[in-house]
């Protein structure tokens, strides 16, 4: 914390003693933006950073037509859904469009966390039964349920005795196994686990780009037995799209739809209203009205017009500025510039990924294991003006997760500045021991 100056030395002292312990910072040093523009964050010195992370803003900081439809609707009227309303159903039905059938009904909440824990109680409605399949380092959320199903939180959250998790296919396994009948059995060894304990199982539930395993994009298709086996059991499966959903990968405007799967329930997050608290669950007709039948939901935000304008503007921008054509393109362009410096820096062990969701794995040298030089490699991007971050079990996956409005002189730029970080590195001094 050596390089803040004295103005943001006192801003950390007053985040310690009235946020208390709970929250953490991204970097070393930690960042101070005051206003965003597109890919861009600025600091209180003017200096632009490249945000490749924040995938929340997906159509980039402050993009004008969303925050022109926030600010009219609410200038004119915000409320909740216990009125009738035209805005919310405009929403509704603009994103049931962009989803294949059977998937008919919409539930709104305010973030992915709702969501997801909606969509469990969903699951376990119209099952009757209660156990949940996650994968080995799944974050879906932060309410109790979900944090129970969330590993990446870490052994001090514990997992629920209902949950069960599955490791992801390892492309150096060597079995005859293909990765789809690997995970496949995962989960049939997941479901034999919960019988044995007397639990069926409810939900199997997935981030199809798995980015908090490691980001693992392939091959397409791998989950679609794993689907089958889910169902066999008497289980609903559950696409978490919160990261994955809305063109992040390109033309397939959902990461499910990559993998050839038909999900009983789908969930978004706040990307759905470029970081405005709006997120959804959209689910077969039968799930909800089983639902709705045993229970009545109510969610006093979730929905409002407000939320909802922020929505439909995202989805707006998306068709009118052909997002996912121009973000498959873009991410080809990133992976290939990122695969050329593969070949020039051994530190980099494989580029991975899809869209604009893209995975740098490291490998380790003689000096310094992977986690150190991944964390080395954000430290220094941040020095340099990027803005990247972590994943994977062992924090040793680069996470590149830009606004959807990266172009290629962004990725230029954030190649240039990996190769100069990389060639800083071997030229630097070794680690303390």
């Amino acid at each position: 914390m050596s390089g803040l100056d004295a103005d943001d030395r006192a801003l950390l002292e007053r985040r310690r003693k009235v946020l208390g312990g709970a929250y953490r910072l991204f970097y070393d040093q930690p960042l101070h933006p005051q206003r965003g523009e597109g890919v861009w964050l600025y600091d209180r010195h003017d200096r632009a950073y490249l945000d490749a992370y924040n995938n929340v803003a997906c159509l980039g900081h402050c993009h004008p037509h969303v925050v022109a439809a926030i600010s009219r609707q609410a200038a004119r009227l915000n409320t909740h859904t216990r009125y009738l309303d035209e805005t919310i159903l405009d929403c509704a039905e603009r994103l049931l469009a962009t989803l294949p059938p059977p998937l008919a009904q919409v539930i709104f909440t305010c973030t992915g966390s709702e969501a997801n824990d909606l969509a469990y109680r969903i699951a376990c409605q119209y099952t009757g039964a209660q156990g949940l399949i996650v994968t080995r380092m799944a974050y879906h959320g932060v309410t109790q349920a979900l944090a129970q199903a969330s590993p990446s939180l870490g052994a001090q959250v514990p997992l629920g005795t209902h949950v069960r998790t599955v490791e992801l296919p390892d492309a150096c396994d060597r079995d005859a196994l293909t990765p789809a009948q690997r995970f496949a059995a995962q989960v049939q060894r997941a479901v034999n686990e919960l019988a044995a304990a007397g639990i069926r199982p409810a939900a199997l539930l997935l981030d199809s780009v798995f980015a908090s395993d490691g980001i693992v994009t392939d091959p397409a298709g791998f989950i679609a037995p794993a689907v089958e086996v889910i169902h066999r059991a008497g289980g609903l499966f559950i696409a978490d799209e919160v990261q994955a959903g809305l063109a992040r990968l390109g033309e397939p405007f959902w990461g499910f739809v990559r993998h050839r799967v038909s999900p009983d329930i789908v969930t978004l997050g706040k990307p759905f209203g470029n970081g405005h608290p709006v997120a959804a669950v959209v689910a077969r007709r039968e799930c909800m009205e089983a639902f709705g039948q045993a229970s009545r939901y109510f969610n006093t935000f979730g929905g409002n017009p407000v939320s909802c304008a922020a929505a439909l503007a995202v989805l707006e921008v998306i068709e009118r500025e052909g997002i996912p054509k121009r973000v498959e393109e873009v991410g080809e362009y990133l992976r290939r510039g990122l695969g050329q410096l593969a070949a020039l820096h051994p530190e980099i062990g494989q580029v991975r990924g899809a869209g604009l969701f893209i995975a740098v794995a490291f490998a380790s040298n003689a000096e310094r294991s992977a986690a150190a030089i991944a964390r080395a490699v954000v430290e220094g991007m941040r020095e340099r003006g990027v803005l990247l971050s972590l994943t994977g079990a062992g924090g040793d996956v680069l996470k590149i997760r830009p606004p959807l409005v990266f172009e290629r002189q962004h990725a230029d730029i954030l190649v240039e500045r990996l190769d100069q970080t990389l060639a800083a590195l071997r030229a630097g001094p070794p680690p303390m021991t």
